[in-house]
């Protein structure tokens, strides 16, 4: 990676890639609509006849209902351009033997059905409930306090009894841009709170959740996979988990300042290989 990012614009980037990886939110879209600079990402893409598939740590939406999404902000994108990190559990179920298990699913209904979808067996969020794996999926679909509470009771009980429970967070976000200016938590920030707990609680295990989606391996083997190409670029807006996910991938990797993350020129880490100009100004264009 460069020291310094190469700074360009959206046509000169397309031009250097045959295949263009998205992320969605602070890309494509945030909480008010579609951004400017996600239109004409993707106007430039069909210019030069690029494909490209948007590589979303959304677990909460299957790629159908993302696309329907796109499409009601005027975004041209089908569903099978779409790779969400909840598409990343059906492997993870068939590898580490979890077919057939009990699942918990923090989420919404879409996030269910990438479990069921993985052969996991759906079962009550109640401390008494046995499981053996916990999932969450969004922040949102269920009475938040009470359903943490419940399933730190559960897995207390479980983890003292010395039984297993694989704890899995395809979406590790702990933020996401809600429009501009404005942020939100998401499911990496609830995994977060139930980890603390379990941590006051099993102080020497500090059981863990396993991260699937942006900065990890998985997402971009899963996006490598269908594209079946390396010569690929991935255009996102957090450092910490676009960016540094695909240079430690060998992904060139491109930031736009229209979400989470700005790069100065002072700071030491994570270093795209490109810094992508706004269009407008960053402004947005939403619906």
């Amino acid at each position: 990676m460069p020291s310094q990012p190469i700074a360009t614009d959206a046509a000169d980037l397309i031009a250097r890639y045959p295949v263009i990886l998205l992320d969605a939110y602070g890309v494509l879209v945030n909480g008010d609509g579609a951004l400017a600079t996600g239109r004409l990402l993707l106007d430039e893409i069909a210019r030069q006849g690029r494909r490209f598939y948007v590589v979303t740590n959304d677990a909460s939406r299957l790629p159908e209902t993302c696309a329907r999404r796109f499409h009601g902000l005027g975004l041209d994108i089908e569903a099978d351009r779409v790779i969400t990190s909840g598409s990343l559990l059906s492997t993870y179920f068939r590898e580490h033997s979890l077919v057939g298990a009990r699942c918990m699913v923090l989420g919404t209904e879409d996030a269910k059905t990438y479990v069921r979808e993985a052969g996991g067996e759906l079962v009550p969020i109640r401390a008494e409930q046995d499981c053996e794996v916990v999932v969450v999926g969004d922040d949102s679909g269920y009475p938040f306090l009470e359903v943490i509470e419940e399933t730190l009771s559960m897995l207390y009980r479980r983890f003292s009894g010395g039984h297993q429970v694989a704890l899995l967070l395809p979406n590790p976000d702990i933020i996401y841009p809600k429009s501009l200016g404005r942020y939100g938590f998401t499911s990496g920030g609830v995994a977060a709170l139930i980890e603390v707990g379990l941590g006051r609680l099993f102080p020497e295990q500090r059981p863990r959740f396993v991260p699937l989606g942006k900065p990890h391996q998985p997402m971009f083997d899963e996006a490598r996979r269908r594209a079946d190409s390396d010569q690929l670029v991935m255009i996102g807006d957090q450092l910490e988990t676009d960016i540094a996910g695909a240079n430690r991938a060998g992904i060139d990797s491109a930031l736009v300042q229209t979400g989470v993350s700005q790069w100065r020129p002072s700071e030491t880490g994570t270093t795209p290989t490109y810094l992508l100009a706004a269009a407008g100004d960053g402004d947005d264009a939403s619906d």
